[in-house]
């Protein structure tokens, strides 16, 4: 069955429109708890799922928590409260408090007018599609207010930052720290305002922090991981060694070396696992996404790492990971899964794995990367209104297979509907990169004249 509410990564829209709004989302925090209750959870006698609700920094959160917290103490389901937390760490904490069900209202990397909802389940991980279905199915049914003296409690957690700073530190080498280091963290105003930062000082390095002081409207504004420029500069301006950069809701990650050159999501997983590799203890191959610079597949065939291609979105690269028995994925904008570490993408725990190949080299980025030669990639994001049926479009089809033959054997073409974004992607790579600039422009220009005219 097609679900009509998740997408990719959970519930994502703008704030007011349907469904980013209070009484949906109270019909969809009762309907979860519905799910919750008639799940076989194996608690004890009289005892009642819990779940936790995290946020980003977005003003939006505050008016969403409430609407969700009521329904799920509505279906008597016991609720407990974060505050601003990373995406990942309410992953972690739902599996250290033993509890059945997380959910965090972000939107991730987008503007701060969009929010949206992901869920956990108990072992910490994204909800499997059935469970999705099964909510979205439960949201039809009318809401029952259970008996007062079945109804959810709602307590706030306390010292959940704390308890995630010690998580994240725990997965850095003991023998090994960062003294000597002067870092940059940009905290991209979100979720991890209260933690990054806090993290590599505790570990010894000398930290910048900057767009730490959100105030419900910058949250990913010309900085964070999708605005790394600002990182850059600072890096240089502070001849600092190096930077790192969270997006709003802290499960991705970018990093800029002492020259300002900056590292993705390819770059880094690359980096990972051939420190890994080198150490003995890179079990299995690594998740790329089609996305994936085919510079870093053919580096790791060149080395023996098995390589695997998956949908882009972090929960496909962690459902072919568990399918595999492997330990490490990534997307190229930054979402890298270390299976070994957290059961999620995290920003800082795949920064620290980065920071322990450096430290335990003694080598740099450009060091570490010698081996890969990437391909000159073009992404243009065509923005359309409604949905548009690209992939049986004619016109489409046509200037793909003409851009197909023009690139050869040296060239992909990739386009794809985003799952958060009314937007279809076009990627086009190749050696060559005033052909592929071309032929990516040629394709958006062909899908934004066919959208407009599918939508009149």
């Amino acid at each position: 069955m097609k679900k009509k509410y998740f997408g990719t990564d959970g519930i994502r829209g703008t704030v007011g429109e349907f469904p980013i709004t209070p009484d949906f989302f109270l019909r969809l925090g009762y309907a979860v708890g519905q799910v919750l209750l008639a799940s076989d959870w194996n608690l004890a006698a009289n005892k009642r799922p819990t779940i936790l609700i995290g946020k980003d920094t977005r003003i939006s959160g505050y008016m969403l928590e409430s609407a969700l917290e009521a329904g799920f103490s509505a279906a008597g389901v016991d609720v407990l409260l974060s505050g601003p937390l990373p995406t990942p760490a309410v992953a972690y904490l739902v599996r250290a408090l033993r509890i059945q069900a997380g959910a965090v209202i972000s939107a991730s990397h987008n503007p701060f007018h969009d929010n949206g909802i992901k869920f956990f389940s108990a072992q910490g991980t994204k909800l499997p599609d059935d469970i999705e279905l099964q909510i979205e199915a439960a949201l039809d049914s009318p809401i029952k207010v259970a008996p007062s003296t079945k109804l959810g409690r709602v307590e706030r957690l306390k010292d959940e930052e704390g308890r995630y700073i010690e998580f994240c530190k725990s997965t850095f080498p003991n023998h090994l720290d960062l003294r000597g280091w002067k870092i940059v963290v940009d905290c991209a105003n979100g979720a991890d305002y209260q933690v990054a930062g806090h993290v590599m000082h505790e570990l010894g390095a000398d930290v910048i922090t900057i767009h730490a002081e959100p105030d419900g409207f910058n949250i990913n504004h010309e900085c964070g991981a999708t605005h790394i420029k600002t990182l850059q500069s600072e890096v240089l301006r502070h001849s600092a060694d190096m930077g790192i950069a969270v997006d709003g809701d802290g499960d991705r990650v970018l990093m800029v070396s002492e020259e300002g050159v900056v590292y993705d999501g390819d770059s880094l997983v690359y980096i990972i696992a051939k420190h890994r590799q080198k150490c003995g203890t890179l079990q299995g191959g690594v998740v790329g996404t089609l996305m994936t610079n085919l510079a870093v597949e053919q580096a790791f065939a060149k080395f023996g790492v098995p390589f695997a291609r998956a949908n882009v979105g972090d929960r496909y690269v962690s459902e072919l990971l568990l399918k595999n028995d492997w330990y490490l994925g990534a997307e190229n904008s930054g979402h890298i899964i270390c299976r070994d570490k957290h059961t999620t993408g995290d920003g800082i725990i795949s920064a620290l794995q980065v920071l322990y190949a450096l430290r335990d080299t003694g080598l740099k980025f450009a060091d570490l990367m010698r081996d890969v030669t990437f391909f000159p990639q073009r992404l243009i994001n065509v923005k359309i209104s409604g949905k548009f049926d690209f992939q049986n479009n004619q016109a489409v089809e046509a200037c793909k297979n003409e851009a197909e033959q023009a690139l050869g054997d040296d060239g992909r073409i990739l386009l794809r509907a985003s799952g958060t974004e009314p937007l279809i992607r076009v990627m086009v790579e190749g050696k060559e990169p005033q052909k592929i600039e071309c032929w990516a422009e040629r394709l958006a220009e062909v899908i934004q004249q066919q959208a407009a005219t599918a939508s009149r």
